[in-house]
């Protein structure tokens, strides 16, 4: 019999991507969303993560819930975990599939922070859980640089990057979801780390434009954290998609808006 699957911020950039990869292995997903559900959608949940309206419907009768949805702060992401945990208590004992990020533990940024408390969370719900952490996507990179090249300079951290194909991500969140639950999976990297000033040369190299970039070593444990190479996971590069071929792909790599797919 195929799981019952409900994937929350099923029109994010990524818990798109998953909805997509898993109609390709002719599992259907229930979209969870405080969007209106549109025309020709087959099926469709309206709940808001932020104050627990119709999340308990929106998981009742699954058997996988894969919590792609965020909150950006560390309250913010913490609360929808919790939510999403409240309601698969009472709705039965769902397979719940995580994504957070890779450093978590080990970068003290708040976002980072709000992620692993939800990480830990989720280890207690006493739920089937399976947790994978993964690098920056090309696509929060390219916006952000898309953002910085308006400047007459491109400031960026001195800092390494190992970015990732969000699509790889969709890949093997798609696989944990048919698979068994497994605690915390090995971390999912790009297939490159590299100096964020580099990544910045090849934006405009790949964009046509002219900027000199200054690379900029910010204060604080942070960063410190980040020069320590805690948010990259070089041992677990299963990426293939480079930067490179994102931008190369992209029809636009000079829009600033994040979710906007190649």
């Amino acid at each position: 019999m195929s799981s019952r699957i409900a994937v929350t911020g099923g029109t994010g950039l990524l818990g798109a991507l998953v909805v997509e990869r898993l109609a390709t292995q002719g599992a259907e997903a229930r979209v969870i969303s405080r969007r209106p559900r549109p025309a020709g959608s087959r099926d469709w949940a309206v709940a808001d993560l932020r104050t627990g309206q119709g999340v308990r419907d929106a998981l009742a009768g699954a058997d996988v819930v894969v919590h792609c949805a965020t909150g950006f702060g560390r309250q913010a992401e913490t609360q929808l975990a919790r939510t999403v945990v409240d309601a698969a208590r009472r709705t039965g004992r769902p397979h719940l599939v995580y994504i957070s990020i890779v450093g978590v533990d080990r970068v003290p940024l708040g976002y980072y922070q709000g992620k692993l408390a939800a990480e830990q969370l989720i280890e207690r719900s006493g739920l089937p859980y399976t947790i994978l952490r993964a690098t920056q996507f090309h696509d929060m990179l390219r916006a952000i640089f898309a953002r910085l090249v308006r400047l007459p300079v491109m400031p960026v951290p001195d800092i390494r990057l190992q970015p990732i194909d969000s699509g790889e991500v969709a890949d093997r969140l798609a696989d944990i979801t048919t698979g068994e639950p497994a605690g915390r999976v090995p971390d999912i990297g790009g297939p490159r780390v590299q100096h964020a000033g580099e990544l910045a040369r090849i934006f405009l190299r790949a964009t046509a434009r002219q900027r000199p970039v200054l690379p900029i070593r910010l204060p604080g444990n942070t960063f410190r954290a980040y020069r320590a190479d805690g948010h990259l996971a070089a041992e677990d590069a299963v990426g293939t998609i480079t930067f490179e071929d994102h931008l190369a792909a992209h029809h636009a790599p000079l829009g600033t808006a994040y979710r906007d797919r190649p």
